[in-house]
């Protein structure tokens, strides 16, 4: 496990290391932006195999576990605050190789102070920066039918009015403070069954996304590597759920250029070659690491087309009003 500068252990363990390796492989000599830093899991693993990481993460606990890797690398090693959406200006230098581990981390689940997790006490937060509205905003200030739609559309909650109708008659009462209390009205709303997986999961996935425009900061972030990656580049990227690993394939997909409702368009370059099958986790590694078990990566090789447009047309990303991916 990855420690900070105080010696403290992160708790988490990257998934699909050796299967990120082999995609961005060869590595020695060659600049690759880790645009997810969190623990450092990846980027040691891409130094040992020697690479130069330029890493990115807009937590500010992680610069606390990039300390001593600046330290012991100081030639190889970069670490810059900011958020994977701008890598192509944090890491201005041309890469040949960009990941991404996209979701919550370990570590920021762990911490209920920071308001990711139903199953520990905390105040509603889920910021993964240390700015902007905060989860207890969203919960306690928007309207029934916005929220329905962030757990509708951002956490594929089927119960996701009825869910949104619970909030607000709560909060009428007094504002929803911590997440155990808000995780206990949405097990209410959704019916509180058993299973493996807790009756919140879904809304708490969804106001995580809407609070720190994750879908929105993915989009971004690909066509910021498509700008940066040198011709041969790799583009490795590790999605947690659905909305997730739509998103990347189809941004990977050659581009639909006509239908039968608009006239043909030129077929532009096709910006990404060799794109790989999904891969995902062995049940070894599964059971070495539970977090691991809803993984899948996509990985493609950049092309000499020019680079596209940043745009989400086609890309999957769901709209609601008051959120909206950014183009």
């Amino acid at each position: 496990m990855a420690k900070n500068a105080s010696g403290v252990e992160s708790g988490h363990e990257p998934v699909l290391l050796a299967e990120i390796v082999a995609a961005l492989a060869p590595l020695a000599g060659r600049r690759v932006v880790d645009g997810t830093f969190g623990a450092g899991g990846y980027s040691r693993a891409l130094m040992k195999a020697g690479a130069r990481v330029c890493a990115i993460d807009r937590d500010p606990q992680a610069a606390t576990f990039a300390a001593p890797l600046e330290v012991k690398y100081p030639e190889r090693f970069q670490f810059v605050a900011g958020k994977f959406s701008e890598l192509d200006s944090l890491c201005a230098d041309a890469a040949d190789g960009v990941v991404l581990d996209l979701g919550v981390s370990s570590m920021q689940l762990e911490d209920g102070g920071r308001g990711f997790s139903f199953r520990r006490q905390g105040p509603l937060d889920m910021r993964m920066g240390a700015t902007g509205p905060t989860a207890g905003d969203l919960v306690n200030g928007a309207s029934e039918k916005a929220l329905a739609e962030i757990f509708a559309r951002l956490g594929e909650e089927r119960r996701a009015r009825a869910v949104a109708r619970a909030i607000v008659a709560a909060r009428e009462k007094a504002p929803i403070a911590t997440t155990t209390e808000l995780a206990a009205i949405v097990a209410g709303a959704v019916g509180g069954r058993a299973g493996p997986i807790h009756p919140a999961t879904r809304s708490f996935q969804a106001l995580r996304i809407a609070v720190n425009d994750e879908l929105g900061e993915l989009v971004e972030g690909l066509f910021a590597a498509e700008r940066l990656l040198t011709e041969g580049g790799r583009l490795a990227v590790v999605s947690f759920h659905s909305l997730e690993d739509r998103i990347v394939k189809r941004f990977f997909r050659p581009q639909v250029t006509a239908s039968r409702h608009r006239p043909p368009r030129p077929t532009p370059a096709v910006a990404w070659k060799d794109v790989r099958r999904a891969v995902r986790p062995s049940a070894e590694e599964i059971a070495a690491n539970p977090r691991a078990r809803s993984a899948t990566l996509r990985s493609g090789v950049r092309s000499a087309a020019p680079p596209r447009p940043a745009d989400v047309a086609g890309l999957g990303v769901p709209v609601r009003a008051g959120w909206e991916a950014r183009r």
